[in-house]
């Protein structure tokens, strides 16, 4: 398959630190849009309040408030991507991820500096119809199929510290490797 304009979301190295934080990039999608030659551009809103229920049962936190990271991703003009990160809110006041600027490496980074690291990641890729407002985002038609992947990232003791639900639009590749031995 040619990937010549199309956006390799590669799990295989992604979250590796020298890979978020390459080229003083903000974090992976960063680090992907730059190697496709693009211009990465994120706007980031930064609130409190509930999780999803589903999100909630994986972080363990019930109705507990977290730190809600909703962003809005581009590639130049082109929005791209829409991703919404939840963190239990403890996590996040250690980590200092409430400033819509989260830094080298992105909020993966300060919580791995605040003694939360990611040590595990477990994501989650699912079909489903695009809304009205993605539709809308996008340039496609409603109820077209998109993809939803439901990242989760775990510290060394299985805790839940981040469940992101990325909602990446039309163009989009998705790598993943396994080692056999």
């Amino acid at each position: 398959m040619s990937t010549k304009n199309t956006i390799v979301r590669d799990a295989t190295e992604r979250y590796l630190k020298e890979r978020r934080e390459s080229g003083e990039s903000r974090g992976a999608f960063e680090t992907e849009i730059k190697r496709l030659g693009g211009t990465p551009r994120i706007e980031t809103q930064v609130r409190r309040s509930p999780a999803p229920a589903e999100v909630a049962e994986i972080l363990g936190t019930s109705d507990a408030e977290t730190v809600v990271r909703a962003r809005h991703m581009y590639n130049g003009d082109q929005l791209v991507q829409l991703a919404d990160s939840y963190v239990p809110l403890d996590v996040a006041e250690a980590a200092g991820i409430e400033n819509p600027d989260p830094g080298l490496g992105g909020i993966i980074s300060r919580m791995a500096e605040a003694g939360f690291s990611q040590t595990e990641v477990i994501e989650e890729v699912v079909q489903y119809p695009a809304t009205r407002v993605e539709a809308d985002a996008f340039g496609v038609e409603e109820g077209s199929l998109l993809m939803q992947i439901t990242h989760t990232g775990r510290t060394a003791d299985g805790r839940a510290v981040e469940v992101t639900v990325h909602r990446p639009g039309p163009g989009w590749l998705l790598r993943f490797s396994t080692p056999l031995t």
